[in-house]
């Protein structure tokens, strides 16, 4: 079985539901895996949108979610998870908006791809310290033995 993360809120390339949005209730849909690779640690997960602020001449990386040490018998986040109801020992980094937790979709512009990726790794991380996504994916170099992607798409109407 291949490693793969899915939700029952939409499939790959699909609109993600206005609920999960800022145009919604800004919660995390629910989530969903399998198939996590033997010798699995631990489990990081990276939400962002490379398509910021235009995807007609992107510029940046918007970053929403950003979760990592997630013990790997966990087999998946339900909707609205909060850092309260996070699996333990779950650590959380910093979003774009400078803050820990969720921040669903908001494109200024355009419709936006969203990533929602899953990271299988050979270790557990030290407390990073609410680190930024990129200071995550440092530390996490030379430790993932897989990576499962899951993508929706979102326009302000």
């Amino acid at each position: 079985m291949s490693f793969s993360v899915t939700s029952p809120a939409f499939s790959y390339g699909e609109k993600i539901p206005r609920i999960y949005t800022c145009q919604g209730m800004d919660i995390s849909p629910p989530l969903e895996w399998s198939g996590v690779p033997a010798g699995t640690k631990s489990l990081a997960l990276t939400v962002f949108d490379p398509d910021a602020p235009d995807p007609a001449r992107p510029r940046m990386t918007w970053v929403h979610w950003v979760l990592y040490n997630i013990p790997p018998e966990t087999e998946k986040l339900p909707q609205g998870v909060r850092t309260g109801n996070l699996p333990s020992g779950t650590k959380q980094g910093l979003n774009s908006w400078g803050r820990t937790g969720y921040g669903g979709p908001c494109p200024p512009i355009g419709i936006h791809r969203y990533f929602f990726r899953l990271d299988a790794l050979d270790t557990v991380i030290r407390d990073l310290t609410r680190p930024t996504m990129e200071a995550l994916a440092t530390a996490i170099k030379g430790h993932v033995l897989a990576d499962a992607v899951l993508m929706g798409r979102y326009e302000k109407i």
